[in-house]
C-alpha cells in the first residue's frame, strides 16, 4: 500500500497538492462540484496540520497555452465557499509569481495555482517544467486519482524531486478498486458501457476469472455483436477489435451477457423517432442508441443475488434524454441492491446524478480511465512514483 499524507510530517512544511479540478463548466460557472468536494478531506487535514499549501490542477484542454475560458478562477471561488474563506488564485503555477505567493503563506493557509496545462511542459512531462513546479516545496501530495494513469509533470514528474505520497481520496480509490480486482465478494458482476471496446479488453482479460457475469451495453457491446455476426445497422464499432472480441466471447461463455433488444433511431436527436427491436433486427439505416426493456430485465435477473457490482460507462447515449432510459432503469435496480456498488466514469456518474440515484451507490470513483486501468493493474504512472509503506 502507498503512504498517505497521514504517514509523513507536514506540519509547517510547504506542500504541493495535485487535485482533480477538471470540473464541467457552463457559462463560466461550475455545473458539478463533486470533484472539489471529494478533495476536501485531504485539504482540511493539511490545514489542520498547519501546512503551507499550494494546490495545482488542470482544467480542460488548453493545449499548452493560456486560455481565459479555462482558468481555475471558478474553482477558487467554489473552493472558498466550501471552506468558508477566500481562496486566492495565483496567475501562474511556476515562476516568480508562484514563488512569491507560496512564500507569503502562513501555516494553514492555501493558494490555488493556475491551470498547469497552460504550459506545454505539463502534458509532455517536461523535466524542467516539473523541476520548476516542485522547486518551492518540501512534500508532494497527489490526490488526483482521475489523472493517475497519465504521466504528466504535475502527476508524475514532480515526484522525482519531492517526497511523494497519496492524498486521502487517492488512498481510498486505490483500496476500493484494488479490492474489486483482488478480493471481491461474490457474486461479482461487472457492467460495461460507454463507447470504446479497446480500452475494456485488458480489464476483461484480467477479471475474467474473478467475475461471475459481465453485462455489456452502450457502444462497447457493438463490437461483440459484430463478432457474433449480428447486423448492427449504422451503429459504431471498432473493426480492429472484432477478432479479439470474438475470442473473448468464446472464453467467457455464459459469463458475458449481451443485449437481447435495443432502442434504435435514425439520428442522434432529442425529437427523433425511436423503435424497440430485437438485437438481430436493427434496420440497416438505423443505429442502436440504448438497451431495450427486455435487456433491462435480463440484466436485472443477473443482479438479483449479487454482492459486488462495478459499473463503468452508460448503456445508451445518455447525453440525449430519450436515450437514457436503459441507464436510468439499471441505476434504479442497482440502487436497491444489498451490495457493494462501485461506479466509475464521469458520464456514468453524471447520468446517475441527473436521475437522483448517485447517493444510493457505495462509491463513486473520480476516475474514468484511471478506474479502468487500476482494475487491470497497479502499473499507473502517478501511483508508481508514490512512496510505499515499509
Amino acid at each position: 500500500m502507498k503512504k498517505s499524507v497521514r504517514d509523513v510530517d507536514v506540519r509547517g512544511k510547504r506542500v504541493l497538492v495535485r487535485a482533480d479540478f477538471n470540473v464541467p463548466l457552463k457559462d463560466h460557472g461550475i455545473v458539478d462540484d463533486s470533484r472539489i468536494r471529494a478533495f476536501l478531506p485531504t485539504l482540511t487535514y493539511l490545514i489542520e496540520q498547519g501546512a503551507h499549501i499550494a494546490v495545482c490542477a488542470h482544467l480542460g484542454r488548453p493545449d499548452g497555452a493560456v486560455n481565459a475560458a479555462l482558468s481555475l478562477a471558478p474553482v477558487a471561488g467554489r473552493l472558498g465557499e466550501l471552506l468558508g474563506k477566500d481562496v486566492a488564485l495565483c496567475g501562474d503555477c511556476i515562476g516568480d509569481q508562484a514563488e512569491k505567493a507560496i512564500s507569503r503563506l502562513d501555516p494553514g493557509e492555501l493558494v490555488l495555482l493556475e491551470n498547469t496545462r497552460f504550459h506545454p511542459g505539463e502534458e509532455t512531462n517536461d523535466p524542467e517544467f516539473a523541476r520548476r513546479l516542485a522547486a518551492p516545496f518540501d512534500v508532494f501530495v497527489n490526490d488526483a486519482f482521475g489523472t493517475a494513469h497519465r504521466a504528466h509533470a504535475s502527476t508524475e514528474g514532480v515526484a522525482h524531486h519531492l517526497p511523494a505520497v497519496a492524498g486521502l481520496l487517492m488512498l481510498s480509490e486505490i483500496k476500493i478498486i484494488r479490492g474489486l480486482r483482488e478480493n471481491p465478494e461474490h457474486p461479482f458482476v461487472l457492467i460495461l458501457g460507454g463507447a470504446k471496446t479497446s480500452s475494456k479488453l485488458p480489464v476483461l482479460n484480467r477479471l475474467m476469472d474473478r467475475v461471475d457475469h459481465i453485462l455489456v451495453g452502450g457502444g462497447t457491446c457493438n463490437t461483440f455483436l459484430v463478432a457474433q455476426g449480428v447486423e448492427i445497422g449504422r451503429s459504431e464499432f471498432e473493426a480492429s477489435c472484432v477478432e479479439a472480441a470474438g475470442n473473448m466471447l468464446a472464453v467467457a461463455g455464459d459469463k458475458m451477457v449481451l443485449p437481447v433488444d435495443a432502442v434504435v433511431a435514425e439520428d442522434l436527436r432529442d425529437d427523433v423517432e425511436t423503435r424497440v427491436v430485437p438485437i438481430d433486427a436493427i434496420p440497416k439505416e438505423w443505429r442502436k442508441v440504448d438497451i431495450g426493456p427486455e435487456t433491462v430485465k435480463v440484466f436485472a435477473r443477473h443482479l438479483s443475488k449479487v454482492k459486488t457490482v462495478a459499473w463503468n460507462g452508460p448503456l445508451g447515449f445518455t447525453e440525449l434524454e430519450p436515450f437514457g432510459e436503459g441507464t436510468r432503469q439499471m441505476g434504479s435496480v442497482i440502487a436497491e441492491l444489498d451490495a457493494m456498488t462501485v461506479i466509475g466514469g464521469g458520464d456514468t456518474i453524471a447520468a446517475l446524478r441527473s436521475y437522483g440515484l448517485d447517493g444510493a451507490m457505495s462509491h463513486l470513483s473520480t476516475g474514468g480511465g484511471a478506474f479502468f486501468k487500476l482494475l487491470e493493474t497497479d502499473d499507473l504512472p502517478a501511483l508508481n512514483v508514490l512512496q510505499d509503506m515499509e
